[in-house]
Order: structure tokens, then sequence, then C-alpha cells
């Protein structure tokens, strides 16, 4: 070798010259043990420490974990075993369910979304104090889906669809029903109830559903029949059928034909309250008539009885006389002394009263 330079060969292998031995060699020749640098371990100092990645021939560097892990991969320095609730590659962000507190330590906090409401995600922006739900389900809404949407209603908790059947415009009536019972608001298509199940007073249900008005077939005075809307019957009262020659077909062609709203029916179109008012101008009528009749029976027995109670005798009061007839004096052989009972008076065989008194004495 020339110029007496020393050529050492270390544990590894690899050869160097005296001054390019490495500060390990000779800590390991003057105590036996490499002296290692910071996150390097090994006894030849050949790998990274835990908590240390990349190794080079400048040492290792310390995984960027956040304060959330021990530990990351010796070669591309990802965290290992993410804690307190995080993910990332150096722990950074938190887990599904969790935000980040907006304070110094931005910790981990559990998302005020339920996974029955939401999604269970949740963010915080930038400036606010609480998170928003990310993505609410059908029926909920609210910043953390706790409340619910139009067109449904609370029932025990858990929003559920209003039962309208479509009978409430959502465009007027955004919330369709009471948030808190259910019931349906401003029900349309002559609809009513709860939940607009059921048809206006007047109306009934078609096939389809649909509420149509109710009609009654009635006669007319020619003999004929006309289809009648019945606005003020209940939908619970059957129609009648006035005409019984008319067959179910028959009947089920006029109501399908009246049901539709633009068709054209020649038939005369009688509200039910004019139908009424005849029939009661009718009936008042006839009372009267009846009333007539039974007076002029009532007036003419009178008449007929009065004739018959006449006054047996006519007594005719004179200055000096009192005179009177009989009907009985028309009668041949009638007895009229059963007549008086007084035994003072006399009666004459011409038929003549005769009165005695204590004072008068008065011939008749």
């Amino acid at each position: 070798m020339s110029g007496g330079q020393k050529i050492s060969v270390d544990q590894s292998g690899k050869s160097f010259m005296g001054k390019d031995e490495p500060e390990s060699r000779k800590n390991f020749e003057s105590s036996g043990k490499c002296q290692c640098k910071v996150g390097v371990t090994g006894s030849s100092c050949d790998r990274c420490q835990d908590g240390y990645y990349d190794f080079n021939k400048n040492g290792c560097l310390p995984c960027q974990c956040n304060n959330r892990s021990a530990s990351c991969d010796a070669l591309t320095g990802a965290c290992l075993n993410c804690q307190n609730n995080s993910r990332g590659d150096h722990c950074e962000e938190c887990k599904e369910g969790f935000y980040q507190s907006p304070d110094a330590t931005k910790e981990c906090l559990r998302c005020p979304c339920s996974a029955v409401t939401s999604t269970g995600s949740c963010i915080i922006k930038l400036g606010e104090l609480k998170p928003e739900c990310v993505r609410c389900k059908d029926g909920y809404m609210g910043q953390n889906c706790n409340e619910c949407d139009n067109g449904y209603y609370n029932s025990d908790s858990i929003c559920m669809e209003c039962q309208c059947h479509g009978h409430v415009d959502p465009v007027k009536t955004p919330k369709i029903c009471k948030p808190e019972s259910g019931e349906c608001i401003n029900c349309l298509h002559n609809t009513t109830g709860f939940w607009c199940e059921n048809c206006l007073e007047g109306y009934v249900q078609d096939l389809e559903g649909n509420c149509i008005k109710k009609e009654v077939i009635v006669p007319t005075p020619e003999g004929s029949t006309i289809l009648v809307s019945n606005a003020s019957l209940t939908t619970s009262v059957p129609t009648p059928v006035i005409n019984s020659t008319f067959t179910p077909t028959t009947l089920q062609t006029i109501f399908s034909v009246s049901s539709a709203e633009n068709s054209t029916s020649a038939l005369a179109d009688v509200s039910w309250t004019q139908f009424n008012i005849i029939i009661l101008t009718v009936i008042i009528i006839v009372v009267v008539l009846l009333m007539g009749f039974v007076g002029a029976v009532y007036m003419y027995r009178e008449y007929q009885n009065r004739k018959l109670n006449a006054p047996f005798w006519t007594i005719e009061l004179k200055e000096d006389n009192i005179s009177f007839s009989s009907y009985h004096d028309s009668i041949p052989n009638a007895d009229v002394s059963g007549l008086l009972e007084d035994d003072g008076n006399e009666v004459a065989p011409n038929g003549q009263l005769t009165l005695t008194t204590p004072i008068h004495n008065y011939k008749a």
C-alpha cells in the first residue's frame, strides 16, 4: 500500500480508509458496541427504531402521526394503528361518524347524527362551532337530521310518510299533514277525513277511488225518468231507483256516463233543493184541500144537526096573551100533554095552552 494508509473492514464487509472510518466504527473499537444515531437501531445501526422511518446515511425520520400513533411503516412512514377515533396516513383525519373539534385539541368527537335518520357522518364548517350531518335520509331534515321533512310526520320518534292518498297539493300545502299527528291539511278532490279517506257529503267513490257527485234517478210527470245530482245525501244512503224498468246494466251505464265531468247529458239538471221544494209544495196543497173537504163535511153535518134539534115549541108573546105553535099540530093524534110538567097548566083540546098563576091567568 502506498503512503502507509490503513485499510479496515467493518462488520458488514465494507472497506474504508483510515480517515473515512465512520464514527460508529470508532465507537465500536473503543467500547465494543456501535453507537447508533437517533432513530437508528440494530447491532450494526442498520435500521430504524420503532416510531421512525426512512433509513439513510443521515439516520431515520420520526413518524408524523399527530400524537395518535406510536408507530409507522419503516419505508413509507404511514402511521399504524391510529388511536382516538382517527385515521389517515398521519392520523390527521377522524373516523366515519366523528368530527374534529374546532378548538386547539383537534379531538375527534362523535357526530350527533343517528344512523337511522342519516348516513351518520358530519362535517364542521370553518368558523362554526357545531357540526352538520352530511346527508339526511328520506323523511328527515335539520342540522342533525332530527326533524321530519315536509310530507312526513313524527310517529314514536320515527318520521312516517303522510297518508293523504294524493288529495293534498304539495305546492300550496308543503307540509301535507300535521308533523305532530299526521292529520292531512286542506283535503282536495271532494274528500274529507283524517287522511282524506272519505268523500264529502253528497259524493261517492268510484272504482278509481275518485269522489264524484252522487246522483239519483227520479220520475217526471210525463212518466219518464231523469238523473239528478244529489249533493245533500250522505254517502251511506243508497241511491233509490224509481223506474223499475231499468236493468242493472242500464243503470250502471247511466251512472258511468253521468260520473264523467266532461260528458254531455241530455237529461235535465234539476237541483235537489228545487226537487224538495216541489215535493213540499204538493204536500201543502194536498193538506189544504183535505182540510177544506173535512171542514165542508163538518159544516154540512152541523147544519143537519141544528135542523133536527130545532125547538119543539114556538112561543109568541103578545100584549095579553101567549100563543104557541107546535110541530105536532101537523101530526095527527099527537099527544102533547106529557110535554108539560106543571100541574097547574091545562091543555085545551084545540092545542091552546092556559097558564094559571096566582096573580094572572094567561090564555093561549
